[in-house]
């Protein structure tokens, strides 16, 4: 398939998921699907810079093949380390780990500890055979990507420990600290060789049906990506009457601090196992445009995007394409006022999960 064909069947899949046709192409604008051909024309490479952007995409194509290979024949890799934002996680790690434990492969794996409830199937079972996990630092540095040279010294050094363990297995080794390969050539493929599968979480984490809904209350400031900033409480208020309960869930060093009252109870808290059990019981998950609009492809929940900001929303098709290719039938919805988002809230209230 060529890349015109390419990027065409991918826009022609995400705005089939949706019924008002013009809506979505308002918000995608002309995105595409960030390939490298995509980064050569956006970059402007030409003449002999073209020509290395292209060595390196097919030197790490190569790489990237030989290590699929080399693990499917072998059963066992290493991959690692995972140091970043939770959206990278859910979206470009998790995602082809599942597809390797379908496969039958042993991952010896590196990355956040924080994210450790989320590394089984949907019995409980570890999709991993081992794990060597980093603690938790987003109250010291800001998550970015999956860069780990900015990280405190406890965390790089076990980085670089487990680092020197891949290395010396002799086993195919997944380093995803290597920022080209995890950037432009390790996240494309995944997508472009359909290399991504999910395990319903729900299924193990949920306890029971609720007619609750789980907002995520987001401190950082406004960006291009995420849009100007919201009034959290002022939607809280004006949806807490459609829901039994309304969770309000974060972690504690990027979500504003909200006080419980009524039926609203909060759970900031960096204990992700709640967090996955309140999302697996909610018919609804409202947040901005971040990496926390993925998880309802693994629970089973709606996903309302909340944006405030200029269209098209920057960045979004790239992550519409993402959550297609995690679960086809997990479509991400959209609101741009309060008005939008309550009467979104009441007509989900007849929706059965």
């Amino acid at each position: 398939m060529s890349f015109k064909q390419f990027q065409g069947k991918l826009r022609e899949q995400i705005v089939s998921l949706y019924k008002e046709k013009d809506r979505i192409l308002d918000i995608i604008g002309d995105q595409r699907f960030l390939t490298p051909e995509v980064y050569e024309e956006k970059y402007g490479y030409k003449g002999i810079r073209r020509y290395i952007w292209r060595f390196r995409i097919w030197k790490g194509s190569v790489r990237f093949n030989l290590l699929l290979y080399s693990s499917l024949l072998f059963k066992r890799c290493y991959f690692g380390s995972f140091n970043g934002e939770f959206g990278n996680f859910l979206s470009y790690v998790l995602p082809f780990l599942c597809y390797l434990h379908k496969k039958g492969v042993k991952v010896h794996y590196c990355g956040l500890e924080l994210y450790k409830p989320f590394m089984i199937d949907d019995r409980g079972g570890s999709i991993i055979e081992t794990g060597e996990y980093i603690p938790d630092f987003y109250h010291e540095v800001e998550p970015d990507s999956n860069i780990s040279n900015k990280l405190p010294q406890l965390q790089q050094k076990a980085i670089k420990s487990f680092n020197r363990k891949a290395k010396k297995s002799w086993l195919p080794f997944w380093n995803i600290n290597d920022d080209f390969f995890y950037w432009f050539v390790y996240k494309n493929w995944i997508v472009k060789k359909n290399l991504m599968e999910t395990y319903a979480l729900n299924n193990y984490y949920g306890t029971k049906k609720e007619n609750s809904v789980v907002i995520f209350p987001r401190k950082k400031k406004g960006s291009p990506n995420v849009g100007e900033g919201w009034d959290y409480l002022e939607i809280i208020n004006s949806i807490k009457g459609f829901f039994d309960k309304v969770y309000v869930l974060g972690h504690p060093a990027l979500s504003l601090d909200i006080k419980a009252f009524d039926n609203v109870e909060v759970l900031i808290t960096n204990n992700n196992k709640l967090l996955l059990e309140k999302c697996s019981n909610s018919k609804l998950i409202i947040n901005q445009h971040s990496g926390t609009k993925y998880l309802g492809a693994y629970t089973n929940s709606k996903v309302l995007v909340i944006y405030k900001g200029d269209l098209p929303m920057v960045g979004i098709y790239f992550n519409l394409v993402y959550n297609y290719y995690l679960r086809a039938s997990s479509k991400i919805d959209f609101a741009f006022s309060n008005e939008e988002i309550i009467e979104y809230c009441k007509n989900i209230k007849e929706i059965v999960k």
